[in-house]
């Protein structure tokens, strides 16, 4: 093959689609709603507050109503005094609901509640409401057993442990993990190759498939071999990918800086949480209620990895902080981009040799199923690798090279051993050079076959000649 004639095809190619709208469109629109992904749901949460409503309560048994204690959203009336069906009529006249309890069931120790409004309440202020008349009940109870201090005796017997995790290098050194944190980034990173590969090898057949259908490739094969316009193709389509790539995450950090500013460095989570909760990290407390100044918060997690104690555990987001700052970042970069790459010539390879054989997308369809199987089963796989990163499954699943670049990937943030990834990567090196070879004696023959709907017989017989 002739590098020069192979650098002019990839230039061609990588110029063409990255000229079009559509990659322009692509590349600034998916950074956008990432972030807006990662911003949205905090802002929509802390504004969607419920309006300020009015209850009035008839309470006959007697003991609600002393536990229904204002709160931002709910102002309670006491309506006692009147009967249900009374107490409906001031509905629409400063009354949102009508709160109804029953007489006190002293046998079963229980009451039962009803509302009545106008229009639905809220889940949020449901909640509330059931959760104070419960504790109301809950009250009575302990109170008739007649036992002095019964209340607090339950709430000293209440148990709230919490199990924080660390993990130890070779030289004994101790760092914070949660294992929460490392299925939301393997999940992520099987998830994004999936993506990629199945986006930009869909690519590569769909460029193939155009030039056939438009007869360009006849004039293109007059001039270069067949197998250069092939590899010229599928790497000019990877490094447009890789541009993407690297757009994708400038204009992401660019839109959550620009974002940061905005919002400022500190959110209350007052809307996020009912009531303050308090973490202790490097023996300092914070309250998980208020604004939290994240860089503060990050400072005191670097000081918790150095004086852990059982005593001093951090909270739940140094915890969380901790073990994003101990995984090992650079290789999994590393891993992402050796996988992506070499995932992505594999089936692009295959995927070129297909969008060969035939002239139209929909004729592909036919021979893109046994592609994409193990792809998919790489996919689920990875979606589950988070519960046993070592099992047989898992593990051969990140050696075999149709689905290595994807569960390895997932698997890496659970600590995969240096040699295993070695020879996961070799292997998949060398299915790829194989089936590049073959691909390539499929697109010589099928670039030039029209007229005709190619079968997985033909392709056979296509890879048997000389």
């Amino acid at each position: 093959m002739n590098l020069r004639t192979i650098s002019i095809i990839i230039r061609r190619e990588y110029l063409n689609k990255v000229k079009k709208k559509s990659f322009l469109i692509i590349t600034f629109l998916v950074p956008i709603l990432f972030v807006a992904l990662c911003i949205l749901p905090t802002v929509i949460m802390m504004g969607a507050k419920e309006s300020a409503k009015t209850i009035a309560v008839v309470d006959r048994s007697g003991i609600v109503l002393p536990f229904l204690e204002d709160t931002e959203t709910i102002h309670y009336q006491d309506y006692s005094a009147f009967s249900v069906d009374s107490a409906k009529t001031f509905l629409g006249a400063g009354v949102d609901a009508v709160l109804s309890i029953s007489e006190l069931d002293v046998e079963g120790k229980t009451v039962s509640a009803e509302t009545f409004s106008q229009k639905p309440l809220g889940v949020d202020m449901t909640e509330s409401v059931n959760r104070r008349i419960n504790d109301a009940v809950e009250a009575y109870r302990i109170d008739s057993y007649g036992i002095e201090n019964l209340e607090a005796i339950m709430a000293d017997v209440k148990s709230h442990v919490r199990l924080t995790s660390y993990t130890m290098d070779k030289e004994g050194k101790e760092s914070i993990s949660e294992s929460g944190v490392y299925m939301a980034i393997s999940m992520i990173l099987g998830m994004a190759l999936y993506m990629f590969i199945a986006l930009f090898c869909g690519m590569v057949m769909s460029s193939v498939i155009e030039e056939k259908s438009s007869r360009v490739v006849e004039v293109l094969i007059s001039s270069v071999k067949a197998t250069e316009l092939m590899f010229g193709k599928i790497i000019g389509v990877a490094l447009v990918a890789l541009t993407q790539f690297l757009l994708w995450i400038v204009l992401c950090a660019v839109l959550l800086g620009v974002a940061g500013m905005v919002f400022g460095p500190k959110f209350d989570l007052n809307a996020l949480m009912g009531d303050p909760v308090t973490a202790t990290v490097a023996g300092q407390s914070i309250n998980m209620g208020s604004a939290i100044d994240l860089t503060a918060l990050g400072e005191m997690t670097e000081a918790a990895d150095s004086t852990v104690a059982p005593a001093a555990a951090p909270g739940e987001m140094g915890v969380i902080l901790g073990t994003v700052r101990n995984l090992p970042l650079g290789r999994i970069l590393v891993s992402f981009l050796l996988y992506f790459i070499l995932g992505y010539l594999l089936y692009a390879s295959i995927f070129a040799a297909i969008g060969s054989a035939v002239e139209n997308e929909g004729d592909s369809q036919q021979l893109q199923l046994p592609v994409t199987i193990p792809l998919l089963l790489g996919f689920f796989i990875a979606l589950y690798a988070y519960k046993a990163p070592d099992s047989a499954l898992v593990f051969w699943g990140s050696m075999i090279p149709f689905t290595s670049p994807i569960v390895m990937l997932a698997r890496i943030p659970f600590g995969v051993p240096v040699w295993e990834i070695v020879v996961s990567l070799v292997v998949l090196f060398l299915t790829f050079a194989v089936f590049a070879y073959l691909s390539a004696k499929i697109y010589k023959v099928g670039i030039l076959m029209f007229g005709k709907k190619s079968s997985w017989k033909d392709l056979w017989k296509w890879l048997k000649q000389k």
